[in-house]
């Protein structure tokens, strides 16, 4: 567990306090508990293979009911986008090398910083994205609460401590979207809600039911797309098969005497067997050779390849443009945890950021290219961060440790492109404009993780003061915490 110094750890290179107000009050009312928020999650193996073997098994349970959900009267949230693509950049890249540049002593030349309108940028590792700076919104002012990976990543897609009282229970930010949006889901969309491409470390429901889990496919995403979606015995016995379960068992699967578990098995069954011999499953989850390659980078030998965080933005892509009910997206890429040789000069082949740098180059600008070409970038909001940043040094190790303050990228969804929100000095160390008004009467100050959460919500039109009454405690699950009270809230400058 966690030690109260390492969430609440203040800058160690600053002479002067620069605590802002939401750090203050984190600290007088600090939560540690044990966390147990993991539940089943839709994985791709088993959400089919059970399937694809003419046998039949789920941990579904039954749809959680908001209707006990109260917001804050007055709430207006920007309602510009339609779906959310979250990219967590896991291991915590540096902010110093990429997203906020800075040109302070050890800092590798090979980054060739250039100005973009103003905005120094990396060319020399992000080509493609310097291009598109027009699309993007820096926000440079954000500041982690903590600096252990596990809890700093849990913590970024909670949008709270996950040592907290109700941390322990928290669903995935995404998790929160697809229960909000699952009543617009019309009949003929078959696809889950919440998909997590090549997230094995992507937190799950929480305290919801399962369908509002993410569908992971962590294996690689495929050409040939998800694997066991028809059966060895041929659609036409499948579908025999299929309406024998139901001739045997409709008894204890509709209106269940053994309760809604086991009338909720069936929702679970009838969603994977729509997804089986289905042409909208394999045109969206599979891909050609050749757009696999255009959303790929140069591998080590500088020889084009195909990379599976292309391939996961590539299925995003085709997910949200099938229009099958998805309304979530989480891609996990990493580690960026480079503690020594981050600048490849003792091991040029090995994970630093001239070879990973490309490959998130590559695959996110070939995607908001093709999202914006198919009209899906005015309604999708992009969301990149890590879990928090890097040290201004370089270490004797040729690295960088970690460091609370640290920078997030956002696109599409009507965010005003080409804006900086927030400034840190000449080496990053200290932040020296906010560059936002922060939210309710908390004044300028840095954004949080649970900022970032708000701001996802109001962009989908969901009101983050909300507190559901359906938590197994009873005590109240605020979809962003203490945001009632206006310690928290939406970055709106991002639109203005």
């Amino acid at each position: 567990m966690a030690t109260n110094d390492e969430i609440y750890k203040p800058c160690k290179h600053c002479a002067v306090d620069h605590r802002d107000s939401s750090q203050k009050f984190a600290e007088k009312y600090p939560h540690h508990h044990q966390t147990f928020f993991n539940r089943p999650d839709f994985t791709r193996r088993r959400f089919f293979e059970v399937a694809g073997a003419g046998l039949f098994g789920s941990y579904l349970v039954g749809n959680a009911r908001a209707a006990d959900a109260v917001g804050q009267a007055g709430v207006i949230t920007q309602n510009s986008a339609k779906y959310l693509v979250f990219i967590q950049l896991t291991g915590a890249i540096s902010p110093w090398d990429t997203f906020d540049l800075k040109t302070a002593a050890g800092t590798s030349p090979k980054l060739n910083p250039t100005a973009h309108n103003g905005v120094m940028w990396p060319d020399g590792i992000l080509p493609k994205l310097g291009a598109q700076l027009g699309d993007l919104a820096l926000v440079r002012s954000m500041s982690a609460w903590a600096l252990v990976h596990s809890l700093a990543q849990t913590w970024s897609q909670i949008g709270r401590n996950p040592a907290a009282a109700l941390g322990s229970i928290a669903p995935n930010i995404a998790s929160v979207v697809a229960i909000e949006k699952e009543p617009q889901r019309t009949p003929g969309q078959i696809f889950p809600t919440f998909v997590a491409l090549n997230a094995p470390a992507g937190v799950g429901p929480g305290y919801f039911p399962a369908n509002y889990a993410p569908f992971r496919v962590n294996d690689g995403t495929r050409s040939t797309g998800i694997p066991d979606t028809s059966n060895t015995n041929g659609q036409t016995n499948f579908n025999s098969m299929f309406s024998r379960l139901h001739q045997y068992d409709d008894a204890y699967r509709v209106n269940s005497p053994y309760g809604t578990p086991l009338t909720d098995y069936d929702t679970f069954y009838s969603a994977a067997k729509n997804m089986m011999y289905n042409q909208a499953v394999n045109a969206a989850f599979g891909f050609s050779t050749s757009d696999s390659m255009r959303y790929g980078a140069p591998d080590v030998n500088g020889q084009p390849a195909a990379t599976p965080f292309g391939n996961a933005l590539l299925v995003a892509k085709q997910v949200l443009a099938a229009n099958q009910g998805t309304r979530a997206i989480q891609i996990q890429y990493g580690s960026w945890d480079m503690h020594q040789d981050i600048y490849g000069l003792q091991n040029p082949k090995g994970a630093n950021l001239f070879t990973m740098a490309p490959v998130l180059d590559g695959g996110l600008s070939t995607f908001l290219t093709d999202m914006k070409s198919a009209g899906l970038l005015d309604e999708t909001l992009v969301v990149m961060t890590g879990e928090f940043g890097r040290t201004p040094g370089i270490s004797a190790a040729g690295g960088r440790d970690h460091f609370l303050l640290q920078s997030a990228v956002f696109a599409g969804a009507g965010v005003k492109g080409g804006k900086v929100i927030g400034a840190t000095n000449n080496d990053g160390s200290v932040t020296t404009d906010f560059g936002w008004n922060g939210s309710g009467s908390t004044g300028p100050r840095y954004v949080r993780p649970e900022d970032i959460e708000a701001t996802i919500y109001s962009a989908l039109s969901i009101d983050w003061t909300t507190v559901r009454r359906d938590d197994p405690f009873g005590r109240g699950f605020e979809y962003v915490p203490f945001a009632s009270a206006g310690t928290y809230g939406p970055i709106n400058e991002l639109w203005s």
